[in-house]
């Protein structure tokens, strides 16, 4: 397989604009002749009086772009920027296999959208939970297609995702890259978003008894981060993966032995093998709180530790309290 054409994340690609239509009237006694109209997105038919008629074109077009798709991937005639990240393999693979678990399996309820800048970049700052890492992944697919510009969140991943031989490879084609500071600040400063999720494996591995009590923030790296980068935080509270995996358990030995953080054990799993690995379909809430503006900040803010502590305390708190009303407002964990 031919290499892929790296081209650096900040350089500024043309973009192509729609022809524009103009309608001309006939001249007089000439037959007004009918457009033909367009296929319809959703339904792959076109939309007329009678609502979308499917057409026999429209499969072949979509075969027809499906291979023009193959082609590029075999030949190489595809982009990736500096860290991997490749946007068309993101879009029409990678996003409509999580689609389905994000629409009709988890049934996700996003909020406050709008706190979310329409261009440059912003740090969005979430609470970790699940047992498995699959928040993160509904986070994305929740900024790209609920976002008025479709926009992509790169999110910050610990080491062990990039040791996965396969997991490895998927995550930098999806734009998440390691979780240090001078990654972060790259994309910021590129006008990216960037998603971390500060309580790490102490997050998703905590027990089912302690589901949505915030584990601590670490030093508060990702604060002194977007203070240097001048980008606004925005936090984030993710309510329902917690009840996925009930981990009512964790064999720290087997652990040791696998060398991963924990080992979950849960009402399903290792009990029924690889079907207690299958998530519960509890119903999910994403809310996006107000920015919080870095600004107004003098340039050696981000090496003020008490400043740091202040900031990550301050989104901690409005995560937490976020947590606490979507969790008091909701009627059922699956409903």
């Amino acid at each position: 397989m031919a290499d892929a054409k790296v081209i650096p994340f900040d350089e500024e690609r043309p973009r192509r604009r729609s022809p524009r239509r103009v309608r001309v009237a006939p001249p007089a006694g000439e037959p007004v002749v009918q457009p033909v109209p367009e296929p319809d997105r959703e339904t792959g038919g076109t939309a007329g009086a009678g609502g979308p008629v499917g057409r026999p074109g429209d499969w072949d077009r979509r075969i027809a772009g499906g291979l023009a798709f193959l082609r590029r991937r075999i030949t190489g005639e595809y982009e990736v920027d500096d860290f991997g990240y490749d946007k068309e393999l993101t879009d029409q693979v990678l996003m409509s296999m999580m689609r389905p678990l994000f629409d009709k399996y988890f049934r996700v309820e996003v909020k406050g959208i709008e706190n979310i800048p329409k261009e440059g970049g912003a740090l969005i700052v979430a609470n970790h939970s699940g047992t498995l890492p699959l928040d993160g992944l509904m986070l994305q697919v929740a900024v790209h297609d609920h976002h008025p510009a479709e926009r992509h969140l790169r999110l910050l991943a610990a080491d062990l995702v990039f040791m996965l031989p396969v997991v490895n490879e998927l995550a930098r084609k999806a734009g998440h890259t390691l979780a240090c500071a001078e990654d972060a600040q790259r994309l910021l400063e590129a006008g990216e978003l960037v998603g971390v999720m500060p309580e790490g494996f102490k997050g998703i591995g905590k027990p089912f008894r302690e589901r949505y009590k915030l584990q601590r923030f670490g030093r508060g790296g990702f604060v002194s981060t977007a203070l240097r980068a001048r980008t606004p935080i925005v936090p984030c509270s993710i309510v329902g993966a917690e009840e996925i995996y009930p981990m009512v358990g964790n064999a720290k030995t087997l652990a040791r032995l696998l060398g991963v953080p924990y080992f979950p054990v849960t009402p399903t799993f290792p009990w029924l093998g690889p079907l207690g690995m299958v998530p519960l379909p509890t119903k999910w809430t994403i809310q996006f709180g107000e920015p919080i503006s870095t600004e107004g900040f003098p340039a050696e803010a981000a090496e003020d530790p008490m400043l740091m502590f202040n900031l990550t305390d301050q989104v901690r708190e409005q995560i937490q309290h976020t947590l606490y009303r979507l969790l008091v407002q909701r009627r059922s964990v699956f409903f």
